[in-house]
């Protein structure tokens, strides 16, 4: 009897994976599949999920540090960059479960990166009848994509540590390292390509800027003053240079779908929830906001997530604009923004290694000092073409903050709310976005200064709330131990 039921049974992944693949070929489809994965092909997969966001990435990125410089007339490049993250923000509660249990990892991915395609294109004649709605369509897809992103790496990360007998949680940090490695490169690559195409379409000489020219850059930037727009180098590069630079980026977007249509093979989840994620349904978002009223952690972090939000909006929408193409034209922000993004990307790895050593608050403490001193260097400090390097200081700072900012909240959520993760992480995301929409949406009525005390305001309240939450959560463990001891 005992030997007849095994051999009904349906093999365990295990079992799949060192039998031969002809030998699972009538067993269920979840098992057929995992036995088609070899330790090279996890790697291989890993690698094309890493380069086709590489390559979506390196024309996305870029082309949103030149949105408020290339097309702020009628304030369409802000204005769409806040859209998008209003999209974003109700995709998150509502779309990515659907569309996975739907379509697969592998599907959702292409399909989501057609809103990417669909915006690149639509800065070929940037009006608001054209970015809006494509905005719309890229937030939409935006969550899905990340999410099934993410639900691919984790899953060929657990089959990955079974076959090698590793533990799951190394194997899938070392595959998300692999991954924003890779990621993180597409600052370079897109922000050469635009540097690179506009550089002859400077229409000053940078050196020769008069003092009341350059007085209206920096803090004192109002993108409303065409009096100022018409004596510095904010004026849009030829329309040829335009088209080459849409042309490329879109292009890239194009390759990063077709890389991952032909290259990424198809997984089965090993959870896969039929009954609940086959249709749209309101349950994260009701599990977001109960979380939300229900964890004072949660509560107290609001300020510092929304910071995140916040501080990326300000790099890439006001110091692009008011510093760099402002005083010495958009040819240099590209350069000046890849220093930005390697720097972040260095930081990023090397903090992630580094936290398990010394733990989060010094890194917070940290992120606190920098981002608090380029804040008031910025305030203080009028941009001068002359002294070029404060300028790629300045850069390089702000991507070491970034990268404390970016690796230890999301390092600070999954450790306080392991029990919730899904809605913690949706909360994440929604606040986030928040500060994206608020900071873009008032990117062209505010003045620099404006902003950034907007900026210091926002991280010293979050900082506190980070602080708080240290202390509360230390007090429990702390009470939790003195239990256990008793």
């Amino acid at each position: 009897m005992s030997t007849e039921k095994k051999k009904d049974t349906p093999p365990s992944y295990t079992e799949a994976m060192e039998l031969p693949e002809k030998n699972v070929e009538n067993k269920d489809p979840a098992a057929q599949l995992t036995a088609k994965f070899t330790k090279m092909k996890v790697i291989k997969n890993l690698l094309v999920v890493s380069v086709g966001f590489l390559f979506l990435f390196t024309a996305f990125q870029s082309m949103s540090n030149l949105q408020t410089s290339l097309n702020m007339k009628s304030g369409v490049g802000s204005g769409s960059l806040s859209i998008l993250y209003g999209a974003l923000v109700l995709s998150c509660l509502f779309v990515p479960p659907f569309m996975i249990a739907h379509l697969g990892c592998k599907w959702t991915i292409p399909l989501s990166m057609l809103g990417y395609i669909l915006y690149m294109g639509a800065n070929f004649y940037p009006v608001w009848g054209l970015m809006a709605p494509a905005a719309v369509i890229l937030g939409l897809g935006a969550a899905p994509l990340w999410s099934a992103k993410c639900t691919y790496l984790t899953q060929t990360g657990v089959w990955y540590a079974k076959m090698t007998g590793q533990t799951e949680d190394a194997v899938i940090n070392a595959f998300f390292g692999v991954f924003f490695m890779i990621f993180q490169t597409s600052q370079v690559w897109g922000n050469l390509i635009s540097s690179t195409i506009f550089k002859k379409d400077d229409n000053h000489n940078a050196t020769n800027k008069t003092f009341d020219e350059l007085s209206k850059c920096g803090a004192n930037f109002f993108p409303a003053d065409t009096n100022a727009t018409d004596n510095t180098n904010l004026e849009r590069p030829v329309t040829q240079k335009v088209y080459i630079v849409c042309g490329i980026y879109t292009g890239c977007a194009v390759l990063a779908a077709v890389t991952i249509i032909f290259f990424l093979d198809r997984i089965k989840l090993d959870k896969d929830d039929n009954k609940t994620s086959k249709k749209v349904s309101p349950r994260l978002l009701i599990s977001t906001f109960k979380h939300l009223i229900k964890s004072p952690y949660q509560q107290l972090l609001i300020p510092l997530t929304i910071y995140s939000g916040v501080e990326q909006a300000f790099i890439t929408g006001d110091f692009t604009r008011s510093y760099i193409t402002c005083s010495m034209g958009i040819s240099n922000v590209g350069y000046i923004m890849i220093c930005y993004g390697v720097v972040d990307a260095l930081c990023s790895f090397t903090f992630g290694r580094l936290v398990q050593y010394v733990g989060h608050i010094p890194f917070f403490i940290l992120a606190f000092l920098v981002h608090g001193g380029c804040q008031i260097a910025l305030l203080l400090w009028m941009p001068n073409p002359d002294t070029v390097v404060v300028y790629y200081i300045i850069a390089a700072c702000w991507g070491m903050g970034d990268a404390v900012i970016q690796t230890q909240i999301n390092a600070f959520y999954g450790y306080l709310f392991t029990e919730n993760t899904e809605a913690a992480f949706a909360n994440y995301r929604l606040w986030e976005s928040v500060g994206f929409i608020v900071t873009y949406a008032y990117n062209d009525f505010l003045f620099t200064y404006i902003k950034l005390y907007v900026c210091i305001g926002v991280m010293c309240v979050g900082m506190a709330g980070y602080a708080i939450t240290e202390m509360l959560v230390r007090r429990k463990r702390s009470e939790s131990r003195d239990l256990q001891n008793n």
